[in-house]
């Protein structure tokens, strides 16, 4: 499972990261979570508002931080 965390260092995309980070641990999920800053990339992606959080392409979360709740659900 890939999954990308994209923003451009803020707070809010810091704290979406380690909420995914937390997860995956707590699940054991062989998940490789990549942070992208870069704003082209992150456009490429479709994505125009961040944080957000993109699962083997499909994105998943726009413009907040996404509950634990809500990560647990995507990675099942």
């Amino acid at each position: 499972m890939n999954i990308k965390v994209m923003g451009p260092g803020c707070p809010k995309c810091a704290e979406a990261e380690k909420i995914v980070k937390t997860v995956i641990a707590e699940t054991g999920i062989d998940a490789v979570v990549e942070k992208v800053s870069d704003f082209q990339e992150i456009a490429k992606h479709g994505v125009f508002s961040t944080p957000a959080v993109v699962i083997d392409g499909k994105i998943k979360c726009v413009g907040k931080v996404p509950s634990k709740k809500e990560v647990e659900g995507w990675l099942k």
